[in-house]
């Protein structure tokens, strides 16, 4: 690493409120690195990013918006796309699975509720597809194509008998086979959520089943034949596990797909089945939903996304055999007022502290999201040591300087921040309302390898599940309305200028404490390709937004363009006729 020189010292104020003093000395790589930081420098990223050359060494602000509203358009009718949903239950019929048809007719109309009163953009249709065994002839399959009547949909569930057959082994691949190729997919999200007791018919999908047909399928089909054309159509499967029976063959399909989301409905309490049947099914539609809008914004397709999401995944390493890293971390402090925050020259390098960092990180991430990935790291700075979470993003363009998207994601956290201290204050008379907080995000520079290497660094959670709330197409995934109501509450002491959204992270006992956020704004020349300006803060926020009693106390009432919106976009169009 260059040699340290012209020691600099500091004073920041933290997210929650002390004064820290700082004192490091830049090398003198790191110095001319931040000397031609500039506005251009994002202009030039934001059309490199979108694939588009330039002549010059510049690149105007007419341009660079030009082509990051072309770019919104098309990412804002892929999430539309997205939303037109065709969920196709698939049930295994036979005797024993009597309770999960009943469960299965008693939580679609929970589950209609549920998303239409967290997602009404969602446009929803359900169909089904039983399947039973081979010598129940021409009972062997059941199906009902896509409608989007919910209450017709459970009418039609609430007909399906569970009816005995003469071994354990069922006609799986029949079942699914008939949900691919014999039902009306259509929309852009496509969902199989499969419930079934046993593995299908052959010794390769079971350690040990009654199987009146060992060798496999008796009318040909295989695994790979059903599951390879069910990934041609971007179906998306995903598997309800009733016993461990099923265990062997979740492990053969994911050996030919990849790994697919399996949902825990163990259990015998038919009151504790319905409720998990329901979040399973909406957890399914709204993770779903999410990938899909991912569609459309590079080469992968919906099964190789997703296998960026679920396939990582490894031990923390054993930090005394680690090696070791120094470099310097920076950040910025809250800006002074809402006028500054909204300045987009005040987030600049004169604006940055810093200070010297010692760490070690695990050579492989251990979670990749669609922009970063995420590795296991240790701030050993001082003692006691901390635990961090380190990021890179996953495809930097080099021909600009990376440094500045980095600084650019310390920047929407500082905001975000910021905003989060502004809405506790305001929260802070009522009562069992929970705080919104932040994790401190700042760029890490070090050398690794003989390279500049640049990341994010920031505390780790621990002891409590990682959650996503909601993402910044406007899908709710769990829903918590202090967390609506907060992004509410930025949109309005911003003047309407910015929403926060993309809101992840942990749930504690009087706080939520967060990471990871994404901005829409006005000024499309800010906060990255996630930042779907105007119209993002329209269609992926007003249109999906309902207030709760903490928007009323906080004087946030609904505008009456939340329900223009609405309107003209068509949302609320889940049927429950």
């Amino acid at each position: 690493m260059p040699k340290d020189s012209d020691i600099e010292t500091k004073t920041s104020i933290n997210t929650n409120g002390s004064t820290t003093l700082t004192a490091v000395s830049l090398p003198s790589s790191l110095e001319s690195e931040l000397a031609k930081l500039d506005s251009d420098e994002r202009f030039n990223r934001y059309v490199n990013e979108l694939g588009e050359s330039y002549s010059s060494d510049t690149v105007s602000s007419t341009k660079a918006t030009t082509l990051r509203k072309n770019a919104i358009d098309a990412a804002l009718a892929n999430i539309k796309q997205s939303m037109m949903i065709d969920l196709c239950f698939v049930l295994d019929c036979t005797g024993s699975m009597k309770p999960h048809i009943a469960a299965a007719k008693d939580s679609i109309l929970q589950v209609a509720k549920h998303i239409q009163q967290t997602n009404p953009g969602f446009n929803t249709q359900l169909g089904f597809c039983g399947y039973r065994d081979f010598s129940n002839k021409d009972q062997r399959l059941q199906l009902f194509d896509f409608i989007n009547s919910y209450k017709k949909f459970a009418k039609y569930v609430s007909t399906v008998l569970a009816i005995d057959n003469n071994d354990f082994a069922e006609d799986v691949l029949g079942g699914l086979n008939a949900a691919v190729n014999e039902m009306s997919w259509r929309n852009g999200t496509r969902i199989i959520l499969h419930i079934g007791d046993y593995p299908p018919h052959g010794q390769r999908f079971y350690n040990k089943c009654s199987d009146l047909y060992p060798q496999g399928d008796p009318n040909g089909l295989t695994a790979e034949g059903v599951l390879e054309s069910m990934q041609k159509k971007n179906i998306l499967y995903c598997f309800g596990k009733i016993t461990k029976y099923t265990d062997v063959m979740i492990n053969v399909f994911q050996s030919i797909i990849g790994v697919f989301p399996v949902f825990d409905l163990v259990g015998g309490d038919p009151i504790a089945l319905i409720d998990k049947l329901k979040k399973a099914a909406c957890t399914a539609i709204t993770s779903s939903v999410t990938l899909t809008s991912t569609l459309g914004t590079g080469n992968d397709d919906i099964y190789s996304i997703r296998q960026k999401k679920l396939e990582m995944g490894t031990q923390e390493p054993k930090w005394d055999k680690a090696l070791s890293h120094s470099g310097v971390v920076l950040w910025y402090s809250f800006p002074i007022n809402l006028d500054r925050l909204k300045t987009r020259a005040y987030f600049t390098k004169e604006q940055l502290f810093s200070r010297e960092f010692s760490f070690k990180m695990s050579k492989q991430p251990f979670s990749a999201g669609s922009e970063k990935y995420a590795y296991f790291g240790l701030d050993t700075t001082e003692n006691p040591t901390q635990n961090v979470v380190i990021k890179e993003y996953l495809n930097i363009v080099y021909k600009t300087n990376p440094i500045e998207k980095y600084l650019e994601t310390v920047e929407v956290s500082t905001i975000a921040a910021y905003l989060a201290t502004k809405f506790n204050s305001a929260i802070k008379r009522m009562k069992k309302v929970k705080k919104v907080k932040f994790v401190e995000t700042k760029l890490l520079r070090a050398v690794i390898g003989n390279r500049n290497k640049y990341y994010t660094v920031e505390q780790r959670f621990q002891g409590a599940t990682f959650e996503r709330f909601n993402v910044n197409s406007g899908v709710i995934v769990e829903l918590r309305p202090v967390l609506e109501a907060f992004a509410h509450f930025t949109y309005e002491y911003t003047k309407h200028y910015l929403v926060v959204c993309d809101l992840q992270g942990v749930e504690l006992t009087n706080e939520f404490l967060l990471t990871d956020p994404a901005i829409h704004c006005v000024d499309l020349l800010r906060f990255g390709k996630t930042n779907l300006g105007e119209r993002g803060i329209e269609e992926c926020f007003l249109a999906n937004h309902t207030c709760n009693d903490i928007c009323e106390k906080l004087g946030l009432y609904e505008p009456p363009r939340f329900s223009t919106v609405r309107r003209l976009l068509g949302c609320g169009s889940c049927c429950y006729t």
